[in-house]
């Protein structure tokens, strides 16, 4: 089976103020802690769908490809439309966001390995009953995601098929995000960095 992962690290953060994924926690950009946990062994390919020209570059000496987003503005909707098309004949696609620092690589590896087992099955990474991300999107699910508008993201689609969806569990800190400079700070300021 053929997987491919979108890195979805295009946005405007306009709730954070500024461009989040340059904020470092632990000494590393929220960005290359994505990259980092991506495990690039598990993918056929890694798209990385971005607007800035660094993180094009980083995406390149990781071994991903980058893929140029020039209107971010259009919506999350867009980012995956470019990240599937960049994809290519896969069998499923997981879509991973940039701004979860905790993330590990053996937790996307397990929950890859988890979706095999499941292929025709939606699977997300959730803790205690709640989903966060990423999330595996089998190929079937692939028009519906390429249907989805202005900043309407794949929780859409997951909401229409809830039946279908499996979660792999994983600690709650893995699925923290990092969506205000308040919950920057926060991160910042835990003992558990890795």
């Amino acid at each position: 089976m053929e997987i491919g992962c979108v890195v979805m690290a295009a946005g405007d953060a306009r709730r954070f103020g500024e461009n989040k994924l340059a904020m470092e926690v632990g000494g590393r950009t929220l960005v290359r802690r994505a990259l980092e946990a991506v495990p690039g062994e598990a993918f056929r390919t890694v798209a990385v769908v971005t607007q800035y020209p660094e993180v094009e570059a980083l995406a390149e000496g990781f071994g991903f490809l980058p893929v140029r987003n020039p209107h971010p503005d259009w919506g999350i909707s867009h980012t995956i439309r470019l990240g599937l098309e960049a994809l290519g004949e896969v069998d499923a696609a997981l879509f991973l966001v940039s701004d979860q620092p905790l993330l590990r690589r053996e937790t996307i590896a397990a929950e890859v390995a988890f979706f095999r087992c499941h292929p025709d099955k939606l699977v997300g990474l959730g803790h205690d009953g709640v989903r966060g991300n990423p999330c595996i999107f089998p190929r079937q699910y692939f028009p519906e995601l390429l249907e989805l508008r202005e900043d309407h993201g794949g929780s859409s689609v997951i909401r229409r098929h809830e039946k279908d969806l499996l979660l792999f569990e994983a600690p709650a800190c893995e699925l923290e995000d990092i969506d205000t400079p308040c919950a920057l700070h926060a991160m910042r300021e835990r003992r558990d960095l890795v």
